[in-house]
């Protein structure tokens, strides 16, 4: 599939191509923005008025954390994803739901990642494929 544009149809059809990143993700907040590491390739930060978050790949996490979870592995999108597409996060999130598999998600301006549970990863993958996804690893 063209990384440049997401073909609608394949929305409704659910066979959209999914990246499986090796990296295994870390989700936590921190006290400050100074001691993220910013080099890798998967890094994502919010802040509010009352926390900065981190995503991020568990050996590039700050070694001072207010609290964590490890254990994460990572999913993006493939093609840039127009801001009209509708359903696309509740298409793959009702799939896993059905599994008892929860995501945790994270959205950049071309397109969304999501995450699940190391644990989780095959059955997720299974469920998805099952339903016309495809895995990119």
């Amino acid at each position: 599939m063209n990384r440049d544009v997401l073909n609608p149809s394949a929305i409704i059809r659910g066979t959209m191509e999914l990246r499986l990143f090796s990296d295994r993700m870390t989700v936590c907040k921190v006290d400050s923005a100074d001691r993220i590491d910013l080099s890798g390739e998967l890094i994502f930060i919010g802040k509010t008025d009352d926390e900065i978050s981190l995503v991020s790949p568990t050996c590039n996490v700050p070694d001072r954390t207010l609290c964590r979870e490890d254990g994460w592995r990572i999913f993006r999108i493939q093609g840039k994803l127009d801001f009209s597409l509708i359903g696309i996060i509740a298409g793959i999130s009702s799939v896993l739901a059905r599994e008892g598999i929860g995501i945790f998600v994270v959205s950049t301006y071309d397109t969304d990642y999501f995450m699940v549970k190391e644990e989780q990863l095959e059955r997720a993958c299974d469920s998805l494929m099952s339903k016309g996804y495809t895995i990119l690893r």
